[in-house]
Order: C-alpha cells, then sequence, then structure tokens
C-alpha cells in the first residue's frame, strides 16, 4: 500500500522523531565521589516518581516515561505507528566529567534499546553520547550504531555554551557522516534565560526555540552541511527561530564579504538540507516551514511524554496541509528517510 493512499485523517501510520525517556530507576554512581548533578529516581504518587537532581525535585513523570506498553496505547490516538525514543535532554549530563557522563549515558542507551526490542517495532532507540569530550563520544557513537543498532542519536543544542556548529565538534558529526547516524538537536540549557519575565514555564515556550535557532544558524555559519553533505541533521521545535533568522542571514551574506566566505553555499540552500520537527502548535507556520524548507525536511515531533507536547499530530499535519502526497512525507516517509527505516513495513497501517 503506497504511504499517500495510507495518510488520511485517523490513520495510525506516523512516525514520531521527537519523544524522551526517562527510566523508572537510574544507575547508582560507580567512582568515588558522585557528581552533584548526577540524577536519581525517588517514588512520587501513583504510577508517578521524581527525577532528582542535585537533591531537587526536577521534573515529575508517569509510566510513560519508561513504559514501552503504555507509551503504545497512547500512540494510537496519536496517530502513530512509530515512535523514535531518546532521553530527556537533561540527562545528556553535558556539565559532568566524561567518565561520569559516560557511565550514565551507556545505562540510558541500553535502557532505550532494551524498550525498543519489547516493543515489537513500534519504538526505534535514539542514542546519546558525553559531547563534552569528542574523543569518549565518538567511542559510545560506535557502541550505540554497532552494539546496538541505533541509526541515529540525540544532541543538545550546545554542550556547556558551545553551539552544535561550534569547530571542536566537527570530528564528531564527520563520524556520523561516515557511519549515516543521523543527529537530532533538541534545545538543552538554553542561552537567554536571564531576559525571561514570569513564571518559569516560559523556558520551552520562549527559550528553547531561541537556543534550537541559533543551532541550526551555527550549523550554516560553520558550512558544516556543505562539507558533510551526506549528514542527516534534524531540529526540534521546528528549528526555533532560524526560520525568522534565515532571510536576515542571506541578506547579511550578500552585504558583507567575510560571511559569503565563510559560506560558499548559500544558507537558504544550505537550511533546506537540514530536518526540522513540526512541533510549532500553528498551522500558518508548519505551511511556512514546509514552504521555507521543503516537504521533504519535515518531520512528526510530539516532545511524548511530557506535558507541553503535541496529543494530535497527525491531525496537525492534516490541518496545515491540504495535499495528501505531501501530508504523507511530513507523516511518514521523511521520519523513515532520516531513521533509516521501511515506511511501508509500518506495524499499523490504515
Amino acid at each position: 500500500m503506497s504511504s499517500t493512499h495510507r495518510h488520511t485523517p485517523g490513520c495510525a501510520c506516523g512516525i514520531d522523531v521527537h519523544a524522551h525517556v526517562i527510566p523508572h530507576d537510574l544507575p547508582r554512581y560507580l567512582g568515588n565521589a558522585v557528581p552533584a548533578a548526577w540524577p536519581s529516581m525517588a517514588p512520587a504518587h501513583a504510577c508517578h516518581r521524581h527525577v532528582m537532581i542535585a537533591g531537587k525535585v526536577y521534573r515529575t513523570v508517569s509510566e510513560r516515561a519508561w513504559s514501552p506498553s503504555r507509551r503504545i496505547e497512547d500512540m494510537a490516538p496519536m496517530g502513530l505507528a512509530v515512535q523514535a525514543i531518546s532521553p530527556m535532554p537533561e540527562l545528556l549530563s553535558y556539565w559532568m566529567e566524561p567518565q561520569a557522563a559516560s557511565q550514565l549515558l551507556r545505562y540510558m542507551n541500553e535502557q532505550i534499546a532494551e524498550m525498543a526490542a519489547l516493543s515489537g517495532g513500534r519504538l526505534v532507540g535514539m542514542g546519546a553520547v558525553p559531547l563534552q569530550d569528542v574523543d569518549v563520544a565518538l567511542a559510545e557513537l560506535e557502541y550505540v550504531n554497532d552494539k546496538l543498532g541505533f541509526k541515529a542519536i540525540e544532541v543538545g543544542s550546545n554542550v556547556n555554551g558551545k553551539p552544535v556548529g561550534a569547530p571542536e565538534f566537527a570530528p564528531f558529526f564527520a563520524a556520523c557522516a561516515e557511519k549515516n547516524v543521523a543527529v537530532f538537536v533538541h534545545a538543552l540549557k538554553p542561552t537567554g534565560v536571564e531576559r525571561l519575565v514570569g513564571p518559569e514555564k516560559l523556558l520551552p515556550a520562549l527559550a528553547y526555540p531561541t537556543d534550537v535557532g541559533l543551532a541550526a544558524a551555527s550549523v550554516l555559519t560553520s558550512n558544516l552541511i556543505g562539507r558533510h553533505p551526506d549528514l542527516k541533521m534534524a531540529f526540534s521545535h521546528g528549528g526555533g527561530t532560524l526560520l525568522s533568522l534565515l532571510p536576515r542571514l542571506e541578506q547579511a551574506r550578500q552585504v558583507f564579504p567575510a560571511l559569503r566566505d565563510a559560506m560558499p553555499v548559500s544558507p537558504s540552500e544550505q537550511a533546506r538540507k537540514l530536518f526540522y520537527d513540526t512541533l510549532v502548535f500553528d498551522a500558518p507556520t508548519l505551511r511556512h516551514l514546509a514552504d521555507r524548507f521543503g516537504a521533504s525536511q519535515l518531520m512528526i515531533g510530539t516532545d511524548y511524554p511530557f506535558a507541553f507536547h503535541d496529543a494530535r499530530p497527525v491531525d496537525s499535519v492534516i490541518a496545515a496541509i491540504d495535499d495528501p502526497r505531501v501530508r504523507a512525507q511530513l507523516v511518514t516517509d521523511n521520519a523513515a528517510r532520516f531513521l533509516g527505516i521501511d515506511a511501508g513495513a509500518s506495524p499499523i497501517q490504515a
């Protein structure tokens, strides 16, 4: 059955590239001095548990965060056949010593692999690496790709303040391109938090898209995607502010010779080689994304299982896109290409 025919209202055929995992338990630190930010889990109410970081409750989560069966129950009403699962970004732990972070992320990667193995093909693993040390990150990349079979990883929008386009990370992304491992960039510890006026919950609403936009821009201005045209790199939250920044960057390249030298390929052309999720909560914005970046580059993203997520992602695409062939790209086909899976082999067919 063709993917175009599958993608109709009410289908359960979508592929979600932006969904997070928190295990029921986190490991004890195996070294001598426990890092101050080493996370742990503590009982909460009913089927919930607290994520504890530095002795404080960072987030309270339900069994949806760790239970494959509970997660799969929720996927049908969301219109999803497959979900790529990655760690809650705070667990990426770039602020720890590399060996400590490596221990935690090895545990996370193996937990994700176990969840995927129990899911009957409904969950696809997306790993994590301690990118604060490129050599250690390369070793973990080899493990998750060669041993666990993961075809994608999640990285933060910045690593201790350095955006993903910074030159020190270039060898890592070169290895991702060589191994054909896709990279999903998620907002993490964003810049500009001190400029927010209001409750803490403004962080994901305003600061996350700002940091993601700057991260995506750094990939363009560093010519990373130009040097590695086979690198599959996606950005959460619709690429954040990049949509608005891109015309200014394009004009600046025409005005300033130094920018033209730094970007041999125009930023607009480069941006159409990146991928973006659909998590923008607005049909006109999603249509604009498809027009500016190309319908071939957009994929469903939900931010499940957290409160600030898109509970009806397929319906969101349908509301924004009239052409069934373009809907098919956004709902299933682009994500299948990004993740390296067979769109026609989805466990659920409409």
